[in-house]
């Protein structure tokens, strides 16, 4: 068994592209709009890229309007949250639970029922679908 919290940054960068380390390990972003996850409407689970953890179902998933993939629920304990102070904003940062990967922020914009908008990185998921 993996025990992602423990690999080194050199094995995480042979694991991962050089957009993912960046967004994943580094805390970076997506251009808006230029996700391969954003106008993506198939069924299924969406699992964090850096570990196959499940995060978000498809259900939960709609066009928030920011440019990134959005969610308004997560799977129970599939992630941690952080303060981040970057950029001279007050957000908070999403990560993984299991291996800390950087998946975006949550804000508290987001539709009915929890107002919640879990704004992601296309880079940090990949997408098990549930289709024929």
């Amino acid at each position: 068994m993996t025990r992602w919290k423990e690999l080194t940054e050199a094995q995480w960068r042979e694991r991962l592209t050089a957009e993912q380390y960046h967004i994943c390990r580094c805390r970076g972003t997506e251009r808006p709009g230029s996700g391969r996850y954003l106008l993506h409407h198939e069924e299924g689970t969406y699992t964090c890229a850096c570990c196959g953890a499940p995060l978000f179902h498809s259900i939960w998933k709609y066009d928030s309007g920011s440019g990134w993939p959005s969610f308004w629920e997560t799977i129970d304990g599939a992630l941690e949250y952080h303060a981040d102070t970057s950029h001279g904003m007050q957000r908070v940062e999403i990560v993984c639970a299991v291996c800390s990967c950087h998946l975006g922020h949550v804000f508290e914009d987001g539709p009915a029922p929890t107002h919640k908008r879990y704004c992601t990185n296309s880079l940090s998921l990949n997408f098990l679908g549930t289709g024929p």
